[in-house]
């Protein structure tokens, strides 16, 4: 069974998009444009709720042809990956997607028995009721060096504190630094 893992863009104040949803304050240069297509090469599926099906699915289906695109590559990951969309507004999602209703815990688990191998959730808001349920194997924080003083957090708010293990640094010509954490065996 592969791991849930949770990835995202951070600030150094623990932010993930400005009050506005911008995105522009994180630096992704080429080495870290191809840490991301390495990380989606290894994916059997990415989880997604409603924003972030929208903000994708904006730009990934047709940036492959746009030559100004900087991460042609990572569309041509994109675009044949299964997409599993968590939302109960939408009627209809696209691009290899499929909707789903229900408790996270249990779609997941449906989704472990279907996929032999990792899966990534996309946005804070969905990866925010794993986190509670304690369902994440794996926390990938690309920290870039901004204090944004405001946003979206990339946590979301806890009853009791989780206890990680750091099992990965790296940091990238650009200044962000990976950090890779697991839960702890210690509680």
């Amino acid at each position: 069974m592969g791991k849930l893992i949770y990835s995202l863009n951070v600030s150094l104040d623990g932010f993930v998009e400005t009050p506005d949803h911008g995105l522009d304050w994180a630096t992704v240069d080429e080495e870290l444009h191809t840490w991301f297509n390495d990380q989606a090469r290894t994916l059997d599926a990415s989880l997604y709720g409603r924003r972030m099906d929208e903000l994708m699915s904006a730009y990934w289906p047709t940036a492959e042809d746009d030559p100004s695109a900087t991460m042609r590559e990572f569309a041509r990951i994109w675009k044949p990956m299964p997409k599993i969309v968590f939302s109960t507004s939408l009627d209809y999602v696209a691009h290899n997607a499929r909707l789903v209703h229900g408790d996270v815990g249990t779609v997941l688990d449906g989704l472990r028995r279907e996929f032999d191998g990792d899966l990534d959730i996309g946005g804070p808001n969905l990866a925010g009721q794993f986190v509670r349920r304690g369902l994440v194997d794996e926390y990938q924080l690309i920290v870039h060096p901004v204090v944004l003083g405001a946003g979206t957090q990339f946590w979301p708010e806890l009853d009791t504190p989780r206890r990680l293990r750091l099992v990965e640094t790296r940091t990238f010509a650009s200044g962000a630094e990976l950090r890779s954490y697991v839960p702890s065996t210690k509680e």
